[in-house]
Formats: C-alpha cells, sequence, structure tokens
C-alpha cells in the first residue's frame, strides 16, 4: 500500500482490514469500522484518508471505457467525457437503468485477499442510490 509495505515501520498509515477478510478483523490499527478524520497521518501533500476508512463518492458518473482521452485530465474541472447521467448508465449490469457514479480510496473493508483498489487512484462505480456503512464523501476546505 505504501510502496512495498502495508504498514512501514509497523505502522499502518490508513484504515484497512487487518487478518482475513470477511471472518477476522485483527483490528491492528485500532478500528474495527471507520476511524476518525485524521487518525493516520496526511501524505506528502497535507491530505487526511485519500486511501482507506469509507469508498467516497465523487461527482463524476461512471464509464467503464472513456472514447477519448482529455489533453489534461489533471486540470479538467469536471469529467469532460461523461455529460448526462444516462451516459453514466452500465449496460449489463444489475439495475442498468440507474446511473453510476465514481467512487474513489477503499475502505476499512479492503483487505489484501479481498480488494486490491485501496489506493487513491483507484476507481470503481456505485449506482447513485447506495449507501453503506464504508462509503462516505469527502469535505475540501481551502484555506
Amino acid at each position: 500500500m505504501w510502496g512495498d509495505e502495508d504498514a512501514p515501520g509497523g505502522h499502518p498509515l490508513a484504515n484497512t482490514w487487518q487478518g482475513e477478510f470477511p471472518w477476522e478483523n485483527l483490528a491492528t490499527n485500532g478500528y474495527e469500522g471507520t476511524s476518525p478524520v485524521g487518525a493516520f497521518p496526511a501524505n506528502g501533500y497535507g491530505l487526511f484518508d485519500m486511501a482507506g476508512n469509507v469508498w467516497e463518492w465523487t461527482c463524476d458518473f461512471f464509464r467503464a471505457r472513456h472514447p477519448d482521452a482529455a489533453a489534461k485530465p489533471c486540470c479538467v474541472p469536471r469529467n469532460p467525457r461523461v455529460e448526462t447521467s444516462v451516459e453514466g448508465c452500465v449496460p449489463g449490469q444489475q439495475d442498468a437503468g440507474i446511473p453510476r457514479k465514481v467512487l474513489k480510496g477503499g475502505s476499512h473493508l479492503c483487505a489484501p485477499d479481498y480488494c486490491l483498489r485501496y489506493r487513491p487512484a483507484a476507481r470503481q462505480s456505485e449506482a447513485v442510490d447506495t449507501s453503506a456503512c464504508d462509503i462516505g464523501f469527502r469535505c475540501v476546505v481551502r484555506t
């Protein structure tokens, strides 16, 4: 998770599952479920909880594959490739008529033997009418 180590120096840097999922939660990081914001150190940019704890909703509608890459995707203020909620529907999935949005970051239920998407670059889709104990959102304060 952090380079080649899950817990550099023996200290976990995010709230993820420890033990064999789903029957053995060792809670070696001190949390069986969600953790409070700031329970783990900030990353190099001063941001907390960018991985683990809860999957975070984004404002982008999901599309499995984008037809074209943005010229500079890091600087685009919105998802330029999905304009409407209808485009966020994923044919062939359960409830295919319900738009899906992008979730990022992984959760406290992510474990190496179950889920390898607990990293900021990972993304998955979720129907917009979904709620769960491991889905939340990120509040950002500009200073």
